[in-house]
C-alpha cells in the first residue's frame, strides 16, 4: 500500500558516539537514552547536548521508564539489575536486584504503574517481576512530594522501618550460563566476565538481612555534574520471592505495556480508583499475555497467539494492543472481545523492533532502518527511511518552542507539540516533528458546529448529543473498508451506554463479523422479581454514497425540526432513545425493571454470527420476558403506530455455466446452449401468467384473511390513501422477487457469457414453514433446470433466511406498549404490518421463549437505506417518552 502523506520532517540527530541506541525515555526537560555502552545519557530538550552520562550499569541499558509522579528514570540492564534515578538531581536513588538475581538473566522490559507505585519487568530466564515503592512513598515525604538524594538520609530510615531494604543474597555470584567459558576451554565461571572496563565498578552486592549496603560516597561509577552536592550511594533493594511469576512465557519477555496506557502521546483516560488496570506482555514464545493488576500478584487473563515469530514490541490504547513482530507483522488485538481485529504486513521477514502511538496514529520501527506512520484504518499514511541501520526503540514526547535568554523553557505550556524519537545500532537519535492526527468526531467532546438550524435548541440535549457522534461513525456493516469503523463504532456504544449507567460488554462473533454490543441498565431492588426486558438493534448502517444527500451523510445535521444523517432511524436513533429513556429513569430510581441492550452489528449484512453467540452467552444475558425492537417507521406522518407483524424472506443464488471461456456471438453465436437462455426460460417457470408463485404448495399454510383484519386495513387504506388490496398484498401475502442478473465477461452485445448469476427472493408470511419453502425453491429449479436436457451446470445456494413474525396483540406487554404511546400521543396508535424482514426478532422470540413488540419511531418519510435518511426531533424526543411510560406500566403491572 502507497503512503499518502508527507514523511515528517527532521527536526534534529543527536549522535551516540559508538553506542547502539536500546531504549529511549523522556520528562519534560531531558530525553533520556540507554547505550550498548552501559550508560544512560541525559539529553537537554531544550539545547539538545549531552548534559550527564548516567554511570552504574555493568552491561546493556535494554529499557528505560519514567515514573512522572515521583520523577523517577527506571532503568534495566543485561547485568541483571534496575537502577532508579532522580530527574532531578540526576543523582542515583537505587539498585533494585532481580529475584535470582543475575539468573534472572537481562532485563528487557519495564512498566511503572503509578497507581501502585510499583514497578514491572520481564527477564530473560522468563519470569514477570515486581516491586512496589508504594509503602516508601507513603512514609517518605507523602504522595506528592519526591524522595530524592536531597534529603536520603531520611529515606535510610524509611527504608529500615519499612524492611524494604532487606534481603537475603551475597554479592554477586558466578552465573553457570552468562558468566562461563565454552565448555570446551574447561575453565571456572569468570565473575568478572561481564564487569565493566573500569576494574573497579561491579554490580552493587545484594545487604545482609535488615541492613544497610555499605557504598563509598567515591563511587567511581557515578559521574557527578560540576556544582551539585556529592550524591548519596544508591540504596539496594531486592525483589522477594513472591514478587515473581515463574514461567510468566515460555520464551524471554521481549516488552510489556499497561492498560490504560498514560505514557506521552496517549489519548487514553487515566483510571479512576477502582478502575481495573492491566499489564501486557509479549515473548519470544509469539504470544500476548494480559494480567489483570487489582490483587498483589499478576492475575493471568488470556492468551493472544501471534504465530508470527517473537513479539518484539507492544503498544497500546485503549481496549487495542498491536504487537510487533518477527517477520514484519503488527497484530492488532481487541482486549475487549479477545479476537484478532488485523494483522497489518509491515514490511515482509523484516523484525519490527519498536512501537509508538500519538493518539491513533501508529508508528513502526523495523530492522531494515524504516519507520511508518498507519492511521485508525489501518492506512499506511507516511514511510520513509530513518536510519541507516536498524531502529531498536522510539517514543513520543513533546517540545516546546518558547525558550528564554538562557536556555530555559519560558513557559512550559506554550507551543507544545509532539515529536517522535528514534534510536538505532547507527549511533543515531533522530527527532521527527509529528502531529496528532485530527480525531474523529465521536471521540470530540465539543459541542459547536454541528447545527445548522438556530431555532433547534438542541445543544444541551444528552440524547441528540450522545447521536451525533454515534452517526460520525460510519459503521457500514458490508464494506470492508469500514470493517475497523464497525468495532470503533461498538467500542463507543460499549462506551456511550456504561456513561449512562449500565454495564456494559462487547461479544465476539467471529473472526470476519462484528461485535455485540451488551449492556444491562439494572432497576431498583423490589421484594417480588422485576420484569426483564430484552432490547434488540443494530449499529451498524448501509453505504451512504454522497449522491443525493444535502448534507454530509455521516455528520449530524439538524434542519427545520429534523435530524438528518445515515443511521438516524435506522437504527441509531432508537438505540440513542431508549437507552436515555432508561438512564433518565435510574437517575430518577424509577426504573423498576432490568433492561438488556443487545445491539448487533451485522443486521444490514446478514447477523453473521449473531444466533451462535446469542446462544453461547445465553447465561450472560440472562431470562428474558419481552423482547422490544425499534427498527422501523410509521405508515404517515402524523399518527403513531405499533408494528405487530414482519414478513419472512428466503434469498437464493442460480448459477449456470458452461465452465468454458466467454465466447463471441458472431463465431459461436447458434453452435453452444447458452447459459443467459437457460438462466432466463429458468426464471421464466417461477410465475405464471397471473403474475402467482408457481412453487408446488405454495400458498396452501397462508392465513386466511379474517374479518378483523378486513376492517382494520379499510381504517389503514383511508388514512394511507393506498387500496387496501395493496396493504394487504404488501404486509399479509407471500412474493417471489428476481433482483437481477449478473455475467461473467464483459456486458457489450457481442459477447456469450460462459456464467450467468441471478438472485432471487421469496418473502413468506404466516403459517409458511420457511424451511419448507427454501427447500421447495430449490428442487423447482433443480427440476425444471433437469428437464431442459442442457449441456451446462446449475448451482443453486440459499445463503441467507429470515422467518416471519407476528405479535400478539392481547398480552399484557402489547397493551402496556398500547397504553403509553396513549398516554403520550393522546391518540389511538394503529397496528401496522410490514413486508420486510428483521431476522433476529422470530430468532430471539424462540431462543427466550417469549414475545416481542416493535414500536416504530420514524414517520413515512424518513429515507431510511435513501439519501438525506432522516427523523423528527419531536417523534425521537416523544418516543423516548414513549419508552419510559412503557416501562413505568410494566412495572407496575408485573411480569
Amino acid at each position: 500500500m502507497l503512503s499518502t502523506d508527507e514523511p515528517p520532517t527532521l527536526y534534529h540527530s543527536l549522535q551516540q558516539k559508538n553506542n547502539s541506541v536500546l531504549s529511549l525515555a523522556a520528562d519534560s526537560d531531558h530525553i533520556y537514552s540507554g547505550s550498548q555502552g552501559e550508560a544512560v545519557n541525559v539529553w537537554d530538550k531544550s539545547t539538545f547536548k549531552l548534559k550527564t552520562s548516567l554511570q552504574g550499569h555493568t552491561a546493556s541499558v535494554l529499557a528505560l521508564a519514567y515514573a512522572p509522579d515521583l520523577k523517577w528514570l527506571f532503568s534495566a540492564s543485561g547485568d541483571s539489575t534496575i537502577r532508579v534515578w532522580s530527574t532531578e538531581t540526576l543523582h542515583p536513588l537505587f539498585v533494585l536486584n532481580p529475584h535470582l538475581e543475575t539468573d534472572s538473566g537481562d532485563i528487557f522490559c519495564l512498566a511503572w504503574n503509578s497507581a501502585a507505585s510499583t514497578i514491572y519487568f520481564g527477564c530473560q530466564n522468563t519470569s514477570l517481576q515486581w516491586f512496589s515503592f508504594d509503602s516508601l512513598v507513603r512514609k517518605s515525604s507523602g504522595r506528592n512530594k519526591v524522595p530524592s538524594s536531597a534529603h536520603a538520609l531520611s529515606l535510610e530510615q524509611v527504608l529500615l522501618e519499612s524492611g524494604l531494604s532487606s534481603g537475603s543474597s551475597t554479592p554477586r555470584r558466578a552465573h553457570k550460563f552468562f558468566d562461563s567459558y565454552p565448555q570446551y576451554e574447561r575453565k571456572p565461571a569468570d565473575l568478572n566476565a561481564r564487569n565493566p572496563t573500569c576494574s573497579s565498578c561491579s554490580t552493587p552486592p545484594t545487604p545482609p538481612a535488615g541492613t544497610m549496603t555499605p557504598h563509598s560516597l567515591d563511587d567511581p561509577c557515578l559521574q557527578p555534574q560540576s556544582n551539585s552536592s556529592r550524591p548519596h550511594p544508591p540504596t539496594v533493594l531486592q525483589v522477594p520471592p513472591t514478587n515473581m511469576v515463574w514461567s510468566a512465557h515460555y520464551g524471554y519477555v521481549y516488552c510489556m505495556a499497561l492498560v490504560p496506557s498514560l505514557t506521552e502521546g496517549s489519548d487514553d483516560v487515566a483510571p479512576s480508583p477502582g478502575d481495573n488496570i492491566q499489564l501486557v506482555t509479549g515473548s519470544g514464545d509469539s504470544t500476548v499475555k494480559v494480567w489483570a493488576l487489582s490483587a498483589d500478584t499478576p492475575v493471568h487473563q488470556y492468551t493472544f497467539e501471534c504465530c508470527q515469530g517473537a513479539v518484539l514490541s507492544i503498544v497500546v490504547r485503549g481496549d487495542t494492543i498491536y504487537a510487533g513482530c518477527q517477520d514484519g507483522y503488527v497484530k492488532v488485538w481487541d482486549l475487549d472481545t479477545r479476537t484478532l481485529v488485523r494483522s497489518i504486513i509491515v514490511s515482509e521477514n523484516v523484525d519490527i523492533l519498536s512501537l509508538s502511538m500519538l493518539h491513533s496514529d501508529l508508528y513502526t520501527c523495523s530492522a531494515n532502518g524504516v519507520v511508518q506512520r498507519w492511521s485508525a484504518s489501518f492506512n499506511l499514511t507516511a514511510s520513509w527511511r530513518a536510519h541507516e541501520g536498524i531502529v531498536l526503540s522510539s517514543m513520543i514526547t513533546r517540545l516546546s518552542d518558547s525558550i528564554d535568554q538562557n536556555g530555559e523553557h519560558a513557559d512550559k505550556h506554550s507551543h507544545e507539540r509532539f515529536v517522535l524519537v528514534t534510536g538505532a545500532n547507527d549511533d543515531q537519535i533522530k527527532i521527527w516533528e509529528v502531529n496528532p492526527p485530527k480525531p474523529p468526531p465521536h471521540a470530540s467532546t465539543e459541542r459547536r458546529g454541528i447545527w445548522n438550524d438556530e431555532d433547534t435548541d438542541v445543544s444541551r440535549d444528552t440524547m441528540v448529543y450522545a447521536l451525533s457522534k454515534f452517526v460520525s461513525i460510519p459503521s457500514v456493516s458490508s464494506s470492508s473498508i469500514h470493517k475497523e469503523d464497525c468495532r470503533q463504532a461498538a467500542i463507543w456504544l460499549r462506551k456511550c451506554l456504561h456513561q449512562l449507567g449500565a454495564d456494559a460488554s462487547l461479544l465476539p462473533t467471529g473472526d470476519t463479523t462484528n461485535p455485540l454490543v451488551l449492556a444491562k441498565f439494572i432497576g431498583s431492588q423490589t421484594k417480588s422479581p422485576k420484569p426483564r426486558v430484552l432490547f434488540y438493534g443494530h449499529y451498524d448502517v448501509i453505504s451512504a454514497p454522497k449522491t443525493g444527500w444535502t448534507s454530509d451523510p455521516f455528520t449530524l445535521s439538524a434542519r427545520n425540526g429534523y435530524l438528518y444523517g445515515r443511521g438516524v432511524t435506522d437504527n441509531k436513533g432508537p438505540i440513542m432513545a431508549v437507552a436515555c429513556a432508561a438512564a433518565d429513569l435510574l437517575g430518577r430510581r424509577a426504573l423498576d425493571l432490568d433492561l438488556v441492550f443487545l445491539i448487533e452489528g451485522e443486521e444490514e449484512a446478514g447477523s453473521g454470527g449473531f444466533e451462535d453467540t446469542v446462544r453461547r452467552h445465553k447465561a450472560s444475558i440472562g431470562p428474558i420476558d419481552a423482547i422490544l425492537v425499534s427498527n422501523s417507521t410509521w405508515i404517515a406522518e402524523d399518527t403513531p403506530c405499533i408494528t405487530y407483524g414482519l414478513r419472512g424472506v428466503v434469498h437464493c443464488k442460480v448459477q449456470i455455466s458452461n465452465k468454458g471461456p466467454d465466447l463471441h456471438s458472431g463465431v459461436d453465436g447458434g453452435a453452444i446452449t447458452e447459459p443467459m437462455t437457460n438462466m432466463i426460460k429458468l426464471l421464466g417457470t417461477l410465475i405464471d401468467k397471473d403474475n402467482r408463485v408457481t412453487l408446488p404448495c405454495f400458498y396452501d399454510s397462508v392465513r386466511p384473511l379474517t374479518e378483523q383484519e378486513r376492517q382494520l386495513y379499510k381504517v389503514l387504506s383511508g388514512v394511507t390513501q393506498t387500496p387496501a388490496s395493496a396493504l394487504s398484498a404488501r404486509w399479509r401475502e407471500p412474493s417471489l422477487t428476481i433482483h437481477d442478473i449478473r455475467v461473467s465477461g464483459p456486458t457489450n452485445a457481442t459477447v456469450i457469457p460462459s456464467t450467468v448469476t441471478a438472485r432471487v427472493s421469496i418473502r413468506i408470511v404466516p403459517d409458511q414453514n420457511l424451511d419448507t419453502i427454501a427447500k421447495c425453491l430449490q428442487d423447482h429449479l433443480l427440476n425444471e433446470f433437469k428437464n431442459m436436457h442442457s449441456p451446462n451446470t446449475i448451482e443453486v445456494t440459499v445463503p441467507r433466511t429470515a422467518d416471519w413474525w407476528l405479535g400478539n396483540l392481547d398480552d399484557l406487554w402489547f397493551k402496556s406498549l398500547e397504553d403509553a404511546v396513549r398516554e403520550e400521543w393522546g391518540v389511538e396508535p394503529l397496528r401496522i404490518r410490514e413486508g420486510g424482514s428483521v431476522p433476529s426478532i422470530p430468532y430471539l422470540e424462540k431462543e427466550f421463549s417469549c414475545h416481542a413488540l416493535h414500536l416504530p419511531l420514524g414517520q413515512s418519510t424518513d429515507q431510511a437505506h435513501l439519501p438525506n435518511e432522516r427523523i423528527s426531533l419531536a417523534n425521537l424526543r416523544r418516543g423516548k417518552s414513549v419508552v419510559e411510560r412503557f416501562f413505568v406500566n410494566v412495572a407496575k403491572k408485573g411480569s
